[in-house]
Formats: structure tokens, sequence, C-alpha cells
């Protein structure tokens, strides 16, 4: 036991002890340089510098573009593909599922059996004897509220003002979400909806009319992606963002700022923003109403 503990003391003191390391002149032997370092020191200098250097190199990889030249990582294109592929097989497992109850459906038909889901004959009877006994006349009750509302709606004019208000988006004032440079327009590839702006990483995405946050969250393909709900049946998308600033149920004004460019989601090659326009559920070009020059 003593032993050891002295083989642990000299370990220990090994460590501890200064080493004193020094450059002196050849001809004249002054002393240019000198410090003085332990054991300890050393490998506590090289240990840390070994943590930064393997932390640096983890970041760059993963939050920019250097993880493209790995071997055997996929690009945008192919992660694309692979995403692309993965609906298909969804959509394919779902059509084969409705093909075998169809086709399970139709032997039960064939063998004289009821198909699963469908009603029985006793249940279909019970059904209509339940619907037979539905009374359908009017109450009294009802007819002094149907009465009530007649007379209240008569002469008023809200309908007629509902059906004369008309949205024309062409003589409306949208405000430009970011100042940048159009890198992919409407429609440049299939189901791409909006427009990409290339703007400075970090510069404020803005609200291009007033209205309400129905929607934020992060996505694999789009990152972090906010929707507002505008009057008139008009949605405004934004894509790929660094930072949100509104959460779902805000109100937002006009060019009030919601987001930050960023680089974020699969599907992005570089700092911008991913713009959408939707109008009664049709996706329009947001070039024709908005310059971001």
């Amino acid at each position: 036991m003593a032993t050891e503990e002295k083989v642990k003391k000299s370990l220990v003191e090994k460590l501890k002890s200064k080493y004193r390391i020094a450059i002196f002149n050849e001809q004249t032997y002054e002393e240019v340089f000198g410090m003085r370092l332990s054991r300890l020191n050393v490998f506590t200098t090289v240990g840390l510098a070994m943590f930064i250097l393997i932390v640096s190199v983890i970041f760059l990889i993963a939050f920019t573009g250097l993880k493209e030249y790995i071997p055997g990582y996929p690009s945008a294109h192919q992660r694309r593909l692979i995403i692309q592929n993965a609906e298909r097989v969804d959509s394919l497992i779902v059509e084969i599922n409705r093909r075998d109850k169809f086709f399970k459906d139709i032997r039960s038909i064939i063998s004289g059996q009821v198909p699963e889901g469908a009603l029985s004959a006793e249940d279909s009877i019970q059904q209509d004897i339940s619907q037979s006994n539905i009374n359908f006349k009017k109450s009294a009750q009802d007819s002094i509220f149907r009465d009530q509302v007649e007379k209240e709606e008569k002469f008023s004019l809200s309908v007629f003002e509902e059906k004369s208000q008309k949205f024309e988006l062409e003589n409306s004032f949208l405000f430009t979400p970011i100042k940048g440079v159009i890198s992919n327009k409407y429609g440049a590839t299939e189901g791409h909806y909006g427009i990409d702006i290339v703007s400075e990483p970090g510069a404020h995405v803005s609200s291009v009319l007033e209205g309400t946050v129905t929607f934020t969250g992060w996505t694999v393909e789009t990152g972090y992606v906010i929707q507002i709900q505008h009057s008139n049946n008009l949605i405004s998308v934004y894509k790929h963002n660094e930072l949100l600033l509104k959460k779902m149920g805000d109100h937002v004004t006009t060019g009030e700022a919601i987001a930050r460019v960023g680089n974020s989601g699969e599907l992005t090659t570089g700092p911008h923003l991913h713009f959408e326009l939707w109008y009664n559920g049709v996706a329009l070009d947001a070039e024709e109403y908005i310059s971001f020059k």
C-alpha cells in the first residue's frame, strides 16, 4: 500500500513539476525567449486546442455547404428525390390497402357474407325505423323565431354589401417582404409555388399585409416557416427562416417584422427567403404584385 501511494505521489509531482523552455542566442548566449511549463499545463493546452478544433470542424460541416463534399452525403437534389420517393411509397401503400380491402369485400359478397364495415339487414331496418320516427313538423317556437328573423333581415343591406365587396389584388398595396435578388422564379421547377429571394443573412422579413399568424413551426424540408392569413382569403407563406419573431395567433400589421432570413431546412442551397402568395386556394406569382428590388 505504501509503495502504491508513493507511486501515485510521484506521478502527481511529475505532472505538477515545472520545466523551463529557453531559447539562447548562439553567439552571445543571451536568452531570447523563456517559458515555464508543467506536463499538466501541456496536456491541458493540447487537449483544449484539439477539442476546439474538433467542435469547429463539426460546426463547419453541419451548418455550411461543406457537407455536400463529404463522400456518401446526398446532394440537395438527391435529398429532394428521397423525400418525393418516400411520399410516393406512402401513397402506394395506401392504394394497396384500399385495393386489398376492395378484393376482400368482393370475396365476401361472392361467398354470401356481409363485407366488413357494412350494415347488416337488422341494423338497416333499425336505422329506417329510427329515421321514420323523426318529426319534421314546425313547432310554434320555430315559427315565432322564423318570423322574428325575417322581420329583422327584411330591410337589412348586409347581404348585398357582402356580395358587392370584391377583393381586387391588382389595386391593393402589398408591402415588400424583403429586398434582394430573385434566384428562383415562380414555377421554375415542378411544385415550386413561390419565389426565392437572396438577401443578407439575418435580415428582417416583413408581412405583406395586415393579418393573423395561422402557422409557425419547423419542417425537415423548409426549416422555420411562418404563415399569415389576410383578409379576403389571401395567404402569405415565408420559409427557410433563421428565426421566427411571431407565434401562432399573433396579429401583425403591414410591414411588421415577423422573421429573419436564414438557411434552415433540407431543401435550401444558401441563405434566402422562399415566399409564397395564395388567393382563394390558388398560388400566385408574387412578382406580378410586389417589387423586390
